[in-house]
């Protein structure tokens, strides 16, 4: 028989609040996260604005030992660290043990290493320095550094598997870790996704000439879901957890529940039918949010919010059309749609993870976010649907279920339905 599953625990680490309190005020008021960055303007990039979180480094000490501090390096890694083992303070659960977790695994992914890490790896070969990279760097450069650093703190050991899916990467971990508790294979799993943007990976980015070029002196309007004067997303960094138990478990330990997943879908549009590298097939979208209604077990009219992909680029029309033409619903009949990216930018790898604490903060505390810099919405997505269902400022209404999606370069997708808890 199918498990519940229920989510007992949250850590974020966000370019607008670290900590659960700070992001939450953070998403209830309008609080951007995007920031002028003086070095991109030096090094001629067409977009100088990013979202970075206000992490202090020194702020590990209080999460792992002194001896892997010192040879730690990697600021995905730290965001990581410190999104799980905040979600799993926040769950009630001891951090030592003596035994693994035989009943706990963790699904954890990130795009790509930090990649000062790999120049320095790079620099020394290149240099014949190999003696001088330490015995610690490869923990640094493997992509599966972040997943193993948590799995190792908190002795997990049940599955622990680093996924990469592009910016679908943290709805997937979610939705893989609810996949494994439903059917039985582990009664707890630390799922979330991390990422940095340095300056290698933000240059790639913007050679591509999809970022946001023209608010570089006014940061915080820079990223402009739904806007009619949108042009490109803005590059966020920072990673999110969360921790799923399957229900019995949450219950016989008197867990505080915040939330249900009640299901979800991922696939590929196989980049046919007008999907490529960069944009997906709408058949592939429309298939995965279609089967996530149908797995989760509720009808389209159930769902009171659509907390959206929506980066800012020309995609976003196409995206609300997906959802109302599988839905089958428009105008003022169309769900809430906000999209978390207004605040803090497209995070990439980490975006679906932040977006899903802030999925369920809503149902949580009973409001809507707004999407802030949506004074122009898109005229073809008001085409679509009814202004008063864009919130441009903080709504306060009870929400039963969200659904969260993202869609990522490769033409992959993924969708997650979160739910009200009620036993």
């Amino acid at each position: 028989m199918a498990k519940r599953v229920v989510i007992t625990g949250m850590g974020v680490v966000a370019p607008n609040g670290i900590g659960l309190p700070g992001f939450l005020h953070a998403i209830q008021h309008g609080v951007s996260g995007i920031r002028f960055m003086p070095l991109y303007q030096e090094l001629h990039m067409s977009c100088q604005v990013v979202g970075v979180p206000a992490f202090v480094w020194e702020s590990l000490r209080d999460y792992i030992s002194e001896v892997t501090f010192y040879g730690l390096k990697g600021t995905n890694i730290g965001y990581g660290i410190t999104a799980a083992l905040d979600a799993w303070r926040d769950a009630g659960l001891p951090y030592d043990t003596d035994e693994p977790r035989w009943d706990t695994g963790c699904v954890f992914g990130n795009s790509a290493p930090d990649a000062e890490a790999t120049k320095n790896v790079i620099t020394r070969v290149d240099n014949k320095e190999v003696k001088k990279l330490g015995s610690r760097v490869v923990e640094q450069t493997m992509n599966s550094g972040v997943t193993s650093f948590i799995s190792g703190r908190l002795g997990l050991g049940n599955r622990v598997v680093t996924t990469s899916t592009a910016c679908a990467t943290g709805t997937q971990a979610i939705l893989m870790g609810y996949e494994y508790i439903m059917s039985g294979l582990a009664k707890r799993m630390v799922v979330g996704s991390s990422e940095y943007i340095d300056t290698y990976i933000f240059g790639t980015f913007d050679s591509m000439r999809v970022l946001s070029r023209k608010f570089n002196d006014q940061p915080e309007r820079a990223s402009r879901p739904m806007s009619a004067t949108a042009g490109g997303f803005v590059p966020g960094s920072g990673a999110a957890a969360l921790i799923l138990e399957d229900l019995d478990t949450a219950l016989e330990r008197g867990a505080r529940i915040y939330a249900e997943v009640l299901g979800g879908a991922a696939n590929s549009g196989g980049q046919r039918g007008g999907g490529t590298m960069t944009a997906p097939n709408p058949a592939g979208v429309m298939r995965c949010i279609d089967e996530s209604v149908r797995n989760a077990g509720i009808h389209p009219g159930d769902i009171d919010l659509i907390s959206g992909h929506l980066t800012a680029t020309m995609a976003d029309k196409q995206e609300i059309q997906n959802w109302s033409q599988v839905l089958g619903r428009k105008g003022k009949d169309f769900p809430l749609v906000n999209s978390v990216k207004s605040m803090i930018g497209h995070c990439l790898s980490a975006a679906g993870s932040i977006e899903s604490v802030a999925s369920v903060l809503q149902i949580v505390h009973g409001f809507v976010h707004p999407n802030i810099n949506l004074e122009d919405p898109n005229p073809d997505i008001l085409a679509i649907v009814d202004q008063e269902r864009l919130p441009a400022s903080m709504i306060k209404k009870e929400l039963n279920v969200v659904a969260k999606a993202n869609f990522g370069f490769g033409d992959v997708n993924a969708c997650i339905i979160f739910s009200k808890f009620s036993n």
